[in-house]
């Protein structure tokens, strides 16, 4: 298990099943905050929908194909983040992340997504990293903005959450245009 620390307030950890409890918490104290972006709340009713899903990515970790990481702020878990899908044909890295509502505005993601890069370079030669944001969430779009990701464009109605099709905004960030270019 990796574990690394940011600062003395913020450290990542690859997600285990012992976090399942803390973090399915987070995220149903923060289900109205979250449900607004991300279709996936309902299917996590219980503790143990959340291990379930951190067992499985555990298993896309072992084959190299997502990282999904634990972010924990003053010892708390405050969010996550990780490679969703890692394309390792094309060495490209999709970023996604959440953060509960009260930890927001401390620039928590900003680090923690900088932190990913890095280890998308090291241990994954990550060519490329994708963000997508929907294009109302200025927030989400906050943190690629500040990281250098360029806009790429806009797909239209790119997901369904819930009764509403949100349009995305991709940004892309190529190795060579990074802060941890060879």
């Amino acid at each position: 298990m990796f574990f690394r620390e940011i600062d003395r307030e913020l450290k990542l950890s690859l997600s285990i099943p012992q976090y399942a409890e803390e973090l399915f918490e987070l995220t149903n104290k923060n289900r109205d905050f979250l449900k607004q972006w991300l279709p996936w709340l309902d299917n996590v009713r219980e503790i143990s929908d959340t291990k379930e899903f951190i067992e499985s990515q555990l298993l896309r970790f072992q084959k190299a194909e997502a990282l999904h990481i634990t972010i924990f702020y003053r010892e708390r878990i405050s969010g996550v983040l990780g490679y969703n899908q890692i394309e390792r044909v094309n060495n490209i890295g999709h970023i996604g992340y959440w953060l509960g509502q009260e930890y927001n505005g401390k620039g928590i993601m900003t680090k923690s997504v900088r932190e990913l890069i890095e280890i998308g370079h090291k241990y994954y030669s990550l060519h490329r990293f994708d963000i997508r944001c929907a294009v109302e969430n200025s927030r989400s779009r906050a943190i690629p903005e500040r990281l250098g990701f360029k806009n790429e464009g806009t797909i239209r109605q790119a997901e369904k959450v819930y009764d509403n099709y949100f349009d995305h905004v991709v940004y892309g960030l190529l190795k060579s245009n990074s802060l941890y270019n060879d």
